[in-house]
């Protein structure tokens, strides 16, 4: 009985210790942060449990609101889109961490294409 309690709290042990780094739960929540470049705004995404991601940029210039609509995977690469129809691009990564996030950025709404680059941070879970 001894050996079998032993074998059974040392095989708890490992699984109970072992690190699994590749999850998707570190980036849920709310992130936020600034983008730059041929137009400026600030931007935030909200990225669930399945790693989509839902969120909004404002331009300051144009006082506009894009959509931005994508993915994260479990190594933190986020994947989106932005306007509807898909008129632009959102791409980057996010750190599990720092909880920072940095990636570039395209859009073609309303006409000519403008572009640039984003940083943020994880703000609430």
């Amino acid at each position: 009985m001894k050996k079998l309690f032993l074998l059974l709290f040392t095989a708890f042990l490992f699984v109970g210790c072992s690190k699994d780094d590749d999850t998707i739960y570190d980036f849920i929540g709310t992130w936020a942060g600034t983008y730059e470049g041929t137009e400026k705004g600030d931007w935030n995404i909200v990225v669930a449990t399945d790693g989509k991601v839902t969120g909004t940029m404002h331009s300051d210039q144009t006082t506009e609101n894009y959509y931005i609509s994508g993915y994260v995977s479990e190594s933190g690469d986020l994947n989106a889109t932005i306007g509807s129809p898909d008129d632009g691009e959102f791409r980057g990564t996010l750190t599990r961490e720092d909880k920072k996030a940095s990636g570039t950025w395209t859009n073609a709404v309303p006409a000519t294409v403008r572009s640039g680059t984003w940083k943020g941070a994880k703000t609430s879970k």
